[in-house]
């Protein structure tokens, strides 16, 4: 065993640990292979045998936001076998929207860093689980019909998601945070409004 292995124990998660500091104020940019090295104390060379590129820490950094977000996104509901559907619809999207808002250096990270867009990659992704068990659980309920089901997802996640962007970046970036809040449950309740007509 390496001596930096053994002083770090599992510098694997160090290493992301490390990345998660750094991306948390300064996005996918503050990311730098050579920089953790440096924050988990191991040189350059034995951060390479663990990951072999900064994509490759990178998309691990990413995994970690997307589980981060996936539990923000089912908080307050915690997938409770009780809840409606259209409830953990609302959860999973107002849940997606204040991690944007609360966090987007990771944010950006998550949606717009990661390199792996290979759709079995997407499709077992936390928050793309969310997603898919709330509209699961409309058609289970009866709120939404099964022959609407496929494809849905995608129209909910691209509405929340424009909403995050201008709410982040967007003319609504200057806006009270309570406001910006209110917009963001109008714009969730109108999505699940649409689902189920």
């Amino acid at each position: 065993m390496s001596e930096a292995r053994y002083h770090h124990g599992d510098l694997p998660a160090a290493m992301v640990a490390a990345g998660l500091e750094l991306t948390k104020t300064g996005g996918p940019d503050a990311l730098s292979l050579r920089e953790i090295a440096r924050r988990v104390g191991v040189s350059p060379n034995a951060a390479y045998r663990h990951f072999a590129s900064r994509d490759a820490v990178l998309s691990a950094v990413s995994r970690e936001i997307e589980a981060a977000m996936a539990t923000r996104m089912v908080e307050s509901n915690a997938l409770s076998e009780h809840a409606r559907g259209t409830e953990l619809l609302r959860s999973v999207g107002l849940g997606y929207i204040e991690f944007a808002l609360s966090e987007p250096g990771w944010f950006a990270v998550a949606f717009f860093a990661a390199l792996d867009d290979d759709p079995a990659t997407i499709e077992n992704s936390p928050a793309y689980l969310a997603l898919i068990y709330a509209l699961d659980r409309m058609v289970a309920d009866g709120d939404l019909p099964a022959d609407r089901r496929a494809g849905t997802q995608w129209l909910c996640w691209s509405a929340v998601h424009g909403f995050a962007e201008i709410a982040l970046r967007g003319p609504l970036r200057s806006h009270d945070r309570d406001e910006v809040m209110e917009l963001a449950r109008r714009t969730v309740d109108a999505v699940i409004a649409g689902v189920c007509a």
